[in-house]
Parts: structure tokens; sequence; C-alpha cells
């Protein structure tokens, strides 16, 4: 007689308080069903994979043992947040992830009351959750505050900052520290298990709070003695003594795939009612699955793949990418010019540099999930004659912007900033689009701001940047192939502040800075047809201007237009002061500047992102005509 499959249980979960309707018994099987649905789920649409698949359990577990939504439930960065947002009312939805009109890859606050926090960014959740904690507290509430937070964003000053803190407030908070990396201590079986119930549980803490009061009765010095040797003897034990010395109650380490080990230390901390207290959870990167098991890098984000083979799909490439046309150009700078180093902020491979670190490993610094850090350390190397290039998403350089004010710019360091993910950046929505790094650096005193049009003028930037002691300079590029240009075999030093004619015209002037050059020539080709003969210039720079080529265009053309894929405030508001103080808008010259939307823009393709933004040939062409009136009347012209 052949056995029956079990009836699924995750069809029955349409919320949390479902969930919590089961018996511990049934919750592997529904982790079982719900780790197959994650995968099924991002083989559809892409999205992060292995860091969701490693806290399957740890998910179901917090959400049977805590009353979400009330009890608030924090996920650090965001990214493995598929199983909860799946277990919360959004099945139905989960395979509309990072598509148009979908789910976000990460958690938002407008999109359920399970998600108490938005986050995209890593290492804010303990400072989030000591926030509802205390505000809990000056309300008079009860509720539990749990905050999920990566061994990886631990590495990030904000995070022990937040725990500092924490601990001298001592309010109520639970912070579930999950190693991936089993980069603080691995769990020890049975015995790591038995120890963490043991300290979680009522008995030991009551015990230990009678000998805390039996102590207080005692001389001062005594004091001191009695409680460094209850905590070091629970440290030999359970490790857990950094997180002690900032005022945490440490719980582990535990199993996080084993639910009977951690159901029972959840419920204990849960009812613990004291705080702050942190439980060390070891957990596996791509977990059940066994490609993300193998290849944990290659699998934590992903394109659509087939569920059986792991196999990833492969878009056919038109170009290189502008990240690996970097990665190669400084390759080759580096192997003319030693002093050159990298230093990259828990992205090697995401900003190019995992091939530079493989060829010149003493020369490359991963200082972790740390910008701020990041920053000044390249100062300091700067300082002692070396080139540092400190290669950094433009979302992520705004978490260090003092570091480059104080740090960098006022002492006139030669700190070269690659700037990876600037404009647009379709799936990952507002919280990575670099819209903003051309604004904040182009107000700094003797920073010069570059954007390349296309992957060989990245090249040639690459080779400015290694030529340039004068002070900072900052070179930005998107995310994404390049346009299919032809490389040059060395780049070339560009002159700081000076761009180029791409195409002569005489009524209307298109000045681009960055990628949107070859929206521009498209649109040149579309006004000559309407007998509108157009001039496209490459800025190049957004600091310093060129003075003298944005002046000859103004003068000897009856439109001028500024593109750029960043927010208002950047290059466009530099040319309109550059054009005041040299009066020549009084002239009745038409200026319009084309930016990204004052709004965070939700995900899309980013075809569709910079259409809705005006940023195509459409919408240029659309804005010259406003410029110049009716469509009729260009015609006639």
């Amino acid at each position: 007689m052949t056995k029956r499959p079990p009836t699924p249980l995750l069809d029955c979960i349409e919320t949390p308080a479902d969930l919590r309707k089961l018996p511990d018994h049934e919750l592997a099987q529904l982790a079982d069903e719900l780790r197959l649905e994650t995968i099924d789920a991002v083989s559809v649409t892409g999205g992060h994979l292995g860091a969701g698949l490693g806290v399957v359990e740890l998910t179901v577990a917090l959400h049977h043992v805590f009353d979400t939504p009330r009890d608030r439930l924090i996920w650090d960065v965001g990214h493995q947040a598929y199983p909860h947002k799946i277990l919360t009312g959004r099945r139905g939805e989960i395979r509309t992830l990072r598509q148009p009109g979908g789910l976000s890859g990460f958690t938002k606050r407008n999109e359920s009351e399970y998600d108490p926090f938005g986050a995209a960014h890593s290492s804010t959740s303990i400072s989030a959750g000591l926030g509802m904690a205390v505000a809990r507290d000056l309300a008079g509430g009860a509720n539990n505050v749990v905050a999920v937070i990566g061994d990886g964003a631990m590495s990030a000053g904000m995070a022990y900052e937040a725990m500092n803190n924490a601990g001298a407030l001592g309010s109520r908070l639970v912070v579930i520290l999950n190693d991936n990396d089993m980069s603080i201590a691995p769990p020890v079986g049975a015995m790591s298990a038995y120890l963490a119930r043991l300290v979680s549980g009522r008995t030991y803490r009551s015990i230990r709070e009678i000998a805390k009061q039996l102590a207080e009765r005692l001389p001062r010095f005594f004091q001191d003695k009695a409680r460094r040797t209850e905590e070091y003897a629970r440290g030999f034990w359970t490790g857990g003594t950094l997180f002690e010395e900032l005022g945490f109650y440490y719980v582990g380490p535990i199993d996080g795939h084993n639910l009977d080990h951690l159901l029972p230390v959840l419920r204990n901390v849960r009812d613990s009612g004291q705080g702050p207290i942190l439980v060390h959870v070891v957990t596996q990167k791509g977990k059940g699955y066994a490609p993300a098991e193998a290849s944990a890098d290659k699998y934590h984000g992903v394109v659509k793949f087939d569920p059986v083979t792991g196999q990833q799909a492969k878009a056919p490439a038109n170009a290189p990418s502008y990240t690996g046309v970097f990665g190669a150009a400084l390759i080759k700078a580096a192997r003319a010019d030693g002093r050159i180093v990298a230093v990259t902020a828990a992205m090697p491979s995401g900003t190019g540099l995992d091939g530079f670190a493989r060829e010149f490993p003493a020369r490359t610094f991963d200082v972790g999930i740390a910008e701020q850090h990041a920053v000044t350390f390249a100062a300091g190397l700067a300082t002692e004659g070396y080139k540092p290039f400190c290669a950094i998403y433009s979302t992520f350089l705004q978490r260090a912007y003092d570091q480059v004010v104080h740090d960098v710019a006022i002492q006139k360091l030669p700190v070269r900033f690659a700037i990876d993910r600037a404009g647009l950046v379709g799936a990952d929505g507002a919280t990575h689009a670099g819209a903003f790094d051309v604004a904040y650096l182009s107000c700094l005193p003797g920073m010069v701001v570059m954007a390349a049009a296309d992957e060989a003028e990245l090249v040639h930037m690459v080779a400015t940047a290694a030529g340039y002691d004068a002070g900072p300079i900052a070179f930005r590029y998107p995310r994404g192939e390049g346009v299919g240009v032809e490389l040059p075999q060395t780049g070339t030093p560009l002159e700081i502040g000076r761009g180029r004619i791409v195409r002569e015209g005489s009524r209307v002037a298109l000045l681009s800075l960055g990628t949107r050059l070859a929206e521009c020539l498209l649109a040149a080709e579309q006004l000559g047809h309407r007998g509108l003969s157009t001039t496209v210039a490459d800025a190049r720079f957004a600091k310093p201007l060129d003075e003298a080529l944005i002046l000859r265009l103004a003068r000897e053309h009856e439109v001028l237009v500024t593109v750029e894929e960043g927010s208002v405030g950047g290059f466009g508001s530099h040319v309109l002061d550059l054009l005041a103080r040299a009066g020549v808008l009084d002239g009745g010259l038409k200026v319009r500047t084309l930016t990204l939307p004052d709004t965070f823009q939700d995900h899309d393709k980013p075809e569709a992102m910079y259409a809705l933004a005006g940023l195509d040939c459409a919408g240029i062409v659309r804005t010259v005509e406003r410029a110049l009136g009716a469509p009729s009347a260009i015609r006639r012209a």
C-alpha cells in the first residue's frame, strides 16, 4: 500500500494568524513547502534567492511564536524577506516580485502592515527596532520588537552604535543575529541547543537575578567580580561576550534550520520580559536547494532560472557591461602604476573589482559594509602617496557623505570615486537608484565630477582619474550593458573640464551628461526631420563645467536643453547658474533642464522608467517642441 503524500499546509496559510494555529510538529512540513514556493516564484521573476532560502525555518518560527503584526518584525536589508511575504498575505502576488506594478524586492511599509520598516540598505534594523521599542515604552505598550540582522550587516558601525544605545537604555528588544557565513561561531550540536534553552529560560534568569541582588549587598569590588565571573563563565560555554559588553543578554549559537531548537528559545525570549536580548542563529545560504548551496555567491541574486537544473537564463550580450569595462580598465592602469589600489565596501563583484582582486590581492581592500570607513580609509591611503579607487554604488556612497566632505574634499586628497549604478536601476527600484550623486558631489569645492557617455568614455575617465593628483575626482556610470562602441586599448586622460561636440547644428542644442547621449543623438535625428538643425554635445564634466562650450551653445542656438540621469540640483542647475551669471538668459534663450523627476520612482524596466521621466528620445523631442511652440509652427520654421 503506497503512502499518501501529506496534505499541503501552505494552501491553508493566508496570514501568520493561520500559521500560529498549527502544532509544532507540522511546521517542518510547512517550511519545506515554503522553500519550494520561494524557489518556484524566484525562478519566474528573478531576484534574491540564497538569503531567503537560508531563513525559511527562522521565518516560520518567528511568525509562529510572535504575534505579528502587533509584534514588530524588522528584516535588515530585506532581500531575505520573500518567504516572509509569502506567509503574510502576499503569496498570490509573489510572482510579481520586482516586476512593473508588482511587489518590491525588499520590505516596504506601504505594501503590507507586516512590513513595519522599509529596508533595502543594510544595518538599519536595530536602530529602527530600538526606536519602535522606546515608542512602545513611552506609550505604555507591551508588544515585542524583533530585528533580524545578518552577520554581514553587523560589519557596519551603525549596528554597533544602535546596540550600544540599546544596552544603555535597557528597552525590551530582541535582535536575531542571522550568521550565515559561520563568521562568528558555529553551533556545537545538542550541547549548544541545550545551553541556549537553559540560559534563555525563566529558571536560569531567575537564579541570575537573585544572585545579582545578593551581589548588590556586597562591597563594590565584590559586585564587579561577581558580575564578571558569571559573564565569563557563561561566555566560556556560549560565547557572546562582545554583545554582553554592549549590554545585550546573549543566547546561542543555535541551529537556525532546526525548529526543535528554534521554537523553545524564541518562546523563552518572548516571555522573558527583559531586554535587550541577542539570539545568535546559524543558517546556510541557499539551504535546501542544491545549486544555491553549492554556489552561494551566484545565487545571492539571480535572473530567471530553471528550478529543476538551476540553470539561469542569459540574455544575449550585445556589449560589455559598464561594470566590467571599469574593472578591466582599472587592471590595465594598475599594471602600469603600482600605486593604484582598490577599495570596496562588501561589493567586489558588484563593482567589478573581483578581477582586480585576483590579479592584485595585496592591493585590494574589501572593508565590509562600512562605506564611511571605506572613504576615510581611502583618504588615509591618499595621504601616503597611493592612488585609491574607492568603488561604491551611488546610492551607498550617500552613507559616507560626511567623510567625503570632511576627510577628503576639505583636505583636497586625491581619492578616486568610481560610482557604479548611476541613474535608474530597474527592478531594484528607488532604494538603489543613483539619483543624487551629481548634486551632492558637484556642490563641493575642488571636487571633479565626470559622467561617462559610453563604455569607451569610461575607459578614458579611469585613465583621467589615475593621472589626477590635484584633489578628489569622481566618475559615474550606469548599471547594465554599454552601447556597443569600440573600446580603446588604453585610456587617454581627458582635459579636466572640457566637453566635446558630437554633432553640429544651428537652432537647437542638446547638452548631455552621461549615457543619455545616445537618446540625444536619436532625438537630434528626429528633430532634423522636422526642420530643426540640432547640435549634440557631451559635457563629460559636471564640475568643473566647460564654460566656453556652454556659453557658445547658448549664444549660437535658440533652445538649449540639458539632459542628465540625476536629480534636480545637479548638472542642469549648475548650467543655469553659469548662464545667469553670464547674462545670457537676458537675450531670450530658451533653456530647459531634463532631470529625473522629483519623486522616488517605483521599480520597472529601466527603459520604461526613463520614458516616464522624459529622458528618452521622445521626451527630449517633446521638450524641444514645447520650448519652441506648437509642432505646426516647428514645421513652418
